[in-house]
């Protein structure tokens, strides 16, 4: 049984805004990033998936139940964060994610312990009396966390969960939802527009593009399987490129750099006698690895547009 089952999904807004169209994956449990421009649709994606939009067509599941008829147990089963401020503000923390716990069917006294463990695991304990209008945008962010996750689901899909937060409080947060998912052993969907953000935190990427999937595949596919070598120059890059490529090299500009794939060590030599051929300046030589940038960067036709005529199936 799949985590998530999506065959030939669309969605069409009233007034013909296709915020979704023809996307069909198979998801097993882990840390999924799910990544893609603002309006790209992935708030719609997610709320199909919750049930509360139903689908202009195509079939959506998550863990075998049907999203269009049976959403009550699926949201029983799944944690979820939304990306706007919609918490209140003459709340404490306390009451509030305990009153959602209550309203996910535990006892009071489980949801008052439950509430106390999750306010614990985000780092507001300590701070669980004070009404959440006195909170930064960090706190009220890990209160949205703590009550997706006070009734023990089996999945989390958190929308935009960094949104408002400085550089530091980014940092905390994505360790948080690290944590999250290889500490309570639950999958974990997190949507961001930020590429850098989903490649510190997932195994494994989903990307959009307009609503249509653009890739779908293990997170090592896109920035570990082979290293580069990033070369620097003053000027002359497309110089440097067509020398290489003449070479049997298969480099490619990218502003002031060429990235050579590092199979063995021969392009550090070729590099170093084309720039000496060519009379170019070398500034820097640098091993590492793709970039997510790099697949939106991609062309039609690119590797990246093989993995998507793949379905995004996972192994």
């Amino acid at each position: 049984m799949s985590l998530i089952s999506v065959r030939d999904l669309t969605h069409t807004y009233p007034g013909g805004v296709t915020a979704l169209q023809g996307l069909t994956l198979e998801l097993e449990p882990g840390i999924i990033g799910f990544v893609g421009a603002n309006g790209a649709g992935k708030s719609t994606f997610i709320k199909i998936l919750l049930g509360l939009l139903t689908p202009t067509s195509g079939d959506v599941r998550v863990f075998d139940l049907d999203a269009r008829t049976q959403s009550l147990q699926i949201r029983q089963r799944v944690g979820y964060m939304p990306e706007h401020d919609c918490l209140p503000p003459d709340m404490t923390a306390t009451d509030f994610v305990s009153h959602m716990g209550r309203l996910s069917g535990l006892p009071k006294a489980a949801a008052r312990e439950r509430t106390a463990e999750m306010l614990r695991h985000v780092g507001l304990y300590e701070e669980r009396y004070r009404q959440i209008g006195g909170y930064s945008t960090g706190m009220k962010q890990r209160v949205k966390l703590a009550q997706s996750l006070v009734h023990d689901p089996r999945l989390l899909l958190l929308d935009e969960p960094t949104n408002g937060l400085d550089p530091a409080g980014r940092d905390e947060m994505l360790e948080l939802v690290r944590r999250t998912g290889r500490e309570f052993g639950i999958a974990v969907m997190v949507c961001s527009h930020l590429l850098g953000e989903i490649e510190r935190v997932s195994d494994f990427l989903v990307a959009i593009d307009g609503g249509r999937l653009k890739s779908a595949a293990p997170l090592g596919e896109f920035t570990g399987e082979e290293a580069l070598l990033a070369v620097e120059v003053d000027e002359g890059a497309g110089a440097l490129v067509a020398h290489l490529a003449a070479l049997g090299l298969d480099a490619v500009e990218d502003g002031d750099h060429v990235l050579v794939p590092l199979l063995d060590d021969r392009p550090y030599d070729a590099v170093r006698d084309a720039a000496a051929e060519l009379g170019l300046a070398l500034v820097r030589l640098e091993r590492r690895r793709h970039s997510l940038q790099e697949l939106f960067r991609a062309p039609a036709g690119a590797a990246a547009h093989t993995r998507e005529e793949a379905h995004g199936t996972r192994a």
